[in-house]
């Protein structure tokens, strides 16, 4: 049997204090729906994804499982407790997944609070990284941006012609992930912001796939009004 299949890993293990709300942002209900579940309906719709394994917050594995049959999610292959720090998140969904799927299987990896990732996005993310081996869906940086000691006050700027913003997805093999936390793990590697962060901490090379302003990552009330007004407008269909 051929266990070569594309997983996404979620990671919902952030207990969400920048909210400032009662229960983790990942279940906050927008719209009559938690969060978490816009972030999995886009990799149950999307049909190059075989199943999905959700890191997520210890006490809440229950109700994901609960709202994971309330809204059909069929491909969640399991739900694994989410470490104390993302890279520990992310590991304990790669340990799962090898005991599940091949090591050459393709594992997306997507923060559960960015609920507006698009198919175009997923779609972009396996096609670098099929023809490059890896794909890190970045944004270019449209801002300025200056660097601060202090917080309050600055100098000096950075040019932001050669700055872009990843996001998620993170899109690499089952194997070279494994191979990159256990070397984290040699080399005494403990709370990596992001798997691409390990990756560059590792020598390995990033490869951009198309990211979105629309894909926003929940982390505080403003980010909330946002993600409503984004659903909003992708209702309307007189937006091309």
């Amino acid at each position: 049997m051929d266990n070569n299949k594309t997983i996404a890993i979620i990671t919902a293990g952030g207990v969400g204090s920048r909210t400032g709300q009662d229960i983790p942002k990942q279940f906050l209900h927008i719209n009559n729906k938690p969060l978490l579940i816009y972030t999995l309906e886009a990799f149950q719709k999307h049909p190059s994804v075989d199943a999905i394994i959700v890191s997520c917050l210890d006490g809440w594995q229950d109700v994901l499982d609960a709202y994971s049959k309330q809204f059909n999610i069929t491909k969640l292959a399991a739900i694994v407790d989410g470490g104390e720090t993302g890279q520990a998140s992310i590991r304990n969904g790669l340990e799962k997944a090898k005991e599940i799927f091949d090591e050459d299987s393709v594992i997306i990896i997507h923060d559960g609070n960015r609920g507006m990732v698009s198919s175009d996005i997923i779609s972009n993310a396996l096609s670098v990284y099929r023809k490059n081996g890896s794909a890190v869906a970045a944004i270019p940086c449209t801002e300025a941006v200056f660097y601060s000691d202090d917080g309050i006050t600055s100098e000096k700027d950075i040019p932001r012609d050669r700055l872009y913003r990843t996001q998620t997805p993170h899109v690499y093999s089952l194997r070279k992930l494994l191979w990159a936390h256990q070397e984290a793990e040699k080399r005494g590697i403990t709370n990596t912001t992001a798997s691409c962060t390990l990756m560059t901490l590792l020598g390995e090379k990033t490869f951009f796939s198309t990211g979105s302003e629309k894909n926003i990552k929940i982390t505080t009330t403003d980010d909330i009004e946002i993600f409503k007004a984004l659903l909003s407008a992708e209702n309307d269909d007189w937006i091309k």
